[in-house]
């Protein structure tokens, strides 16, 4: 499409060359000067759109209303990413990366310099802005406006145009924009003035709803007033009577004065009959004192002598019945074909257990006689010191076992899951049993085997935190324990 740029003195003549310096070599006389580089030719204007011929110095540029220059910022900005690299200019090239809606914002300053400073980069734009404009740009090419088109947009084009009598449309655009605001103004005023009328019509009958409201709040506190009055005459009637009732009082207790007075007195001639009945029960209670006493041997004697009876009596009992001391003990005999027989939980009630959370109770339930203390090792050691190999969790709990079985004398059995023995493990001290599950069992299994091999009435405590272990061995009879209260246990030894 042909531009219709006035002559500028400033863009060189068609024909014409520039001569640019050699990279790295000075500009001085003797140096060999370069090829020249033919320009691009300058589009030719049609006859109806020449300018009119200059005279003199060219004109300075016309003040743009703020609306009209932000439209032509926009419209270049708008064009920008579509020239050509090497018609962009320099200082805008790095504007035609930015984001359509920075590339306005950021460079406007930018974009409306070069506007100005170089009519050729002005009328590759106005190639690309006219060929979007339409109908609305061939006229502007022409010179006119239509009268239904807005005129800064008129007038963005016809500075990026130029054709003749482009001034004469800036400045009626210009007063177009002025008038416009003018009359945007002049309606917020008139705005203004109506919401200002409106809130104070709204004021007025506010007013005279709060006067009705006092009208009638004042008749109110009249009425108030006049029940205060009335109410102040009742009072002054109730404090005489008052009055005439607290002389009354006053006199009645002169009369209780007196007859407390008596009754005192007669009080503590009866205290003083108490306390020497008292007396007489001390002594009779110190001589039931010495007959419960001597009662109490007399007990402890038959106490101590059915003692002995029972006790010669179990001698005889296990001599009779031939019961040499035995070598293993219950859990020695859980063996591993056990696993295979189905197994039938005790019909009796499991009266020997008692859920407690206190660790404290390991000490107490140890302290039994013949107690047997199972324990569940993996459980334990990963509880309470799960940062070292197994390995050395098993050592270091089967040691401190070994000190709760020498310190008690109780039996200690500590059950890990395993398929087979595992390797490496320390010396099995005196009075610990140290077991295995086998393959398809785990050591939750054993510890139930464990427990029910165990004959009713031996106390039987389980030192593990898993609840379904607990919950199984507590059906059996056993004690269940969490595995902290052993954890403390080892770490006081």
């Amino acid at each position: 499409m042909p531009l219709t740029e006035p002559y500028d003195d400033r863009l060189p003549e068609e024909g014409s060359s520039v001569a640019a310096p050699e990279a790295g070599g000075d500009s001085g006389a003797g140096a060999p000067e370069p090829e020249p580089t033919p320009l691009e030719p300058e589009p030719t204007l049609p006859e109806s759109t020449l300018p009119e011929p200059e005279t003199g110095l060219p004109e300075p540029e016309p003040t743009l209303p703020e609306p009209v220059r932000q439209r032509i910022v926009a419209l270049t900005a708008a064009v920008l990413p579509g020239l050509p690299a090497d018609e962009v200019p320099v200082p805008l090239r790095r504007v035609a990366k930015f984001a359509p809606n920075r590339r306005a914002r950021l460079g406007s300053s930018v974009i409306a310099a070069q506007l100005t400073a170089d009519p050729l980069f002005r009328q590759r734009v106005t190639a690309r802005v006219l060929a979007d404009a339409g109908d609305l740009g061939a006229a502007v090419v022409e010179g006119t406006a239509p009268a239904a088109a807005d005129p800064v947009e008129v007038a963005a084009l016809a500075y990026l145009v130029r054709p003749r009598g482009w001034r004469e449309l800036i400045d009626a655009s210009g007063a177009a924009v002025r008038a416009e605001a003018d009359s945007a103004v002049v309606a917020e005023l008139v705005r203004e003035a109506e919401q200002r009328a409106t809130r104070a019509e709204h004021d007025r009958a506010v007013a005279r709803v709060e006067a009705e409201k006092l009208r009638d709040e004042l008749a109110r506190v009249r009425e108030e007033l006049g029940q205060l009055r009335e109410e102040s005459r009742q009072l002054q009637r109730s404090l005489r009577e008052t009055q005439t009732r607290e002389r009354r009082a006053n006199e009645l207790l002169a009369t209780e004065r007196g007859r407390a007075t008596r009754a005192a007195a007669d009080s503590d001639a009866e205290l003083r009959r108490a306390r020497a009945r008292l007396a007489e029960a001390e002594a009779a209670a110190g001589v039931a004192k010495a007959s419960a006493k001597e009662a109490r041997s007399v007990d402890d004697a038959r106490l101590w002598l059915l003692l002995e009876t029972i006790g010669q009596a179990a001698v005889g009992l296990r001599r009779e019945l031939a019961l040499d001391p035995v070598d293993k003990l219950p859990a020695d005999f859980v063996a591993d074909a056990f696993t295979d027989a189905p197994v039938t939980a005790q019909s009796g009630p499991a009266t020997r257990a008692r859920d407690t959370d206190d660790p404290a109770r390991l000490d107490q339930l140890l302290a039994l006689p013949r107690a047997h203390l199972v324990v569940d090792g993996y459980n334990v050691t990963k509880r309470g010191f799960g940062e070292m190999s197994l390995e050395q969790q098993r050592k270091r709990l089967i040691t401190g076992l070994g000190g709760i079985a020498a310190q008690t004398g109780d039996e200690v059995t500590v059950v890990f899951d395993g398929a087979e023995r595992m390797h490496g493990l320390p010396p099995t001290p005196r009075g610990v049993r140290v077991l295995f599950s086998r393959k398809g069992e785990t050591a939750d299994e054993l510890i139930r085997r464990l427990v029910r091999a165990e004959p009713p009435g031996r106390p039987v405590v389980v030192v593990s935190s898993d609840r379904e272990v607990a919950d199984g061995v507590r059906r059996h009879g056993a004690y269940p324990l969490g595995a902290d209260s052993l954890l403390r246990r080892l770490a006081r030894s």
